[in-house]
């Protein structure tokens, strides 16, 4: 199981984000980014709370939020309420690339993970990936 897992967990995002890369010209990283800030209240999001919804570190996200600003998918901007924290907002150009890249992901996903899962694993799954992503979290040492 571990084995699988382990390879599963290489091998899933190179393929997501191949596609990802190829059809929309951004990577899985840049549309989690996106998909984190359109889910956010008033589609916007400090850096540090960017960086756990997209379950990446801070430094990579910096890095990632800076070269989507220039490519106008999102802005940033720095807080009105902590001077050392900035805000990442979507923009409608990251809007309108998240709506035109949802279907494919979508379809992707189902055809390479959900349709090989039934309703009662995918149940069993979802609970066992709970439980560890909970411990995980408790866990985690902060960046």
């Amino acid at each position: 199981m571990w084995r699988s897992f382990v390879e599963l967990l290489v091998r899933l995002p190179r393929v997501l984000d191949e596609n990802f890369i190829r059809e929309t010209h951004v990577s899985m990283a840049e549309y989690s980014v996106l998909v984190a800030l359109s889910e956010a209240p008033d589609q916007e999001l400090r850096m540090g709370d960017l960086a756990e919804a997209a379950a990446l570190s801070r430094s990579r996200m910096s890095r990632i939020v800076d070269d989507m600003a220039r490519r106008s998918l999102v802005s940033r901007r720095p807080s009105a309420h902590d001077a050392r924290s900035s805000l990442a907002a979507i923009t409608p150009e990251g809007q309108a690339l998240l709506a035109g890249a949802y279907p494919g992901h979508l379809a992707r996903v189902r055809a390479l993970v959900l349709d090989h899962v039934t309703r009662n694993e995918m149940r069993t799954i979802t609970a066992t990936f709970q439980r560890i992503l909970t411990s995980l979290r408790e866990t985690a040492e902060p960046d």
